[in-house]
């Protein structure tokens, strides 16, 4: 996929001065901005359909799942200014990566154009758009940092169900053949049009996701997988191995296992298990990870429950092989959410 010729300019023109994107024969109209992050922009863009059989819209041209197919024709459009061979790269190989996936709890790439562009001193850079369905609620992140300042935390219900969809979501990405590891696990918590249901979780950032089964078998090896996690995984949410890699071993997908345990800590106290060992004199963020020294903080009163602590605990296990897979963890979340569940009154 990529941005029709006859569409460059237009596409180009429109993100810097009005104008409609057209990517792949679909015209967008920006909106606004919404976002902005390093080299990136993210914008509200609007589709524009009329009655030409070539703009017939987005969702007729492609296999799309329901729940990305937006009902007033708004996505979100992220603007990527590349300014390497290596930068480029990334993006070349996070695209086909975020076109695998169509799940309602995964943000799906719709469509792409990776452009040509004219830089100041004359010469030639690149731009990439990426499309994506829009979920105005901001990342989880945001959110946690809200509820934070107000001392607000999700029931123990809440926290279950929103974890449940996140494994759903995780599990199509382990169910390939091989499978995927999503490696930075970061997600959307939105509360859109959600009345009486539990919020919506998105997986979203499908940079980093690469075939989850490696074979470890020199200390070259093990210290090349180490550097990629370095650079590409967040620290707090990485998973022991990729710390400290043995020179033989089988790397799989468990370390999403990992994530998830820091994830489903994340949600329930707004923080990740891990993060106190940077505020301790001499404290190491590493160390406390690869020894899986857990603290629990002050939690919501009623406080949440043993049983939610020990589904961190069982996830937070230092050696890979003991950890659960995606299937077990979503067998136990289903139980949990069976017993917290009201009664229903006879």
């Amino acid at each position: 996929m990529g941005c029709s010729f006859s569409g460059l300019n237009a596409l180009y023109n429109a993100v810097n001065g009005g104008g409609d994107v057209l990517i792949n024969e679909n015209p967008f109209r920006i909106l606004r901005q919404i976002g902005e992050g390093g080299f990136a922009y993210v914008y509200l863009v609007k589709e524009v359909v009329d009655d030409a059989p070539s703009r017939s819209g987005l969702a007729a041209k492609k296999s799309m799942h329901p729940s990305h197919v937006s009902e007033d024709g708004t996505y979100s459009m992220k603007k990527v200014l590349i300014q390497s061979e290596d930068q480029l790269q990334f993006v070349r190989e996070e695209i086909p990566v975020s076109s695998l996936f169509n799940h309602p709890n995964l943000l799906s790439l719709l469509d792409h154009a990776i452009i040509s562009v004219k830089g100041p001193q004359g010469g030639w850079n690149h731009e990439a758009y990426l499309l994506f369905p829009v979920h105005l609620d901001g990342t989880f992140l945001d959110n946690s940092k809200v509820m934070q300042a107000k001392k607000e935390f999700f029931s123990t219900l809440t926290v279950l169900q929103i974890f449940q969809q996140l494994c759903a979501g995780l599990k199509h990405m382990h169910s390939f053949d091989p499978p995927y590891a999503h490696n930075d696990v970061n997600l959307v918590i939105s509360h859109a049009h959600r009345k009486g249901q539990p919020p919506l979780t998105i997986l979203m950032d499908f940079g980093r996701a690469r075939p989850a089964r490696k074979e470890i078998r020199s200390r070259s090896e093990a210290l090349q997988l180490q550097e990629w996690a370095a650079e590409h995984c967040s620290a707090p949410f990485r998973a022991p191995e990729l710390w400290d890699c043995p020179s033989y071993t089988d790397i799989d997908e468990r370390t999403d296992i990992w994530s998830l345990g820091c994830t489903l800590y994340a949600i329930m106290y707004g923080v990740t298990p891990f993060e106190y060992a940077l505020g301790d004199s001499g404290g190491s963020l590493q160390l406390a990870i690869i020894n899986a020294q857990i603290k629990w903080p002050p939690g919501p009163d009623p406080p949440y429950p043993d049983a939610l602590r020990q589904f961190v605990g069982w996830m937070l296990q230092p050696q890979p092989a003991v950890r659960p897979h995606i299937d077990d963890i979503i067998i136990h979340v289903d139980k949990l959410i069976s017993k917290y569940l009201p009664q229903a009154k006879p």
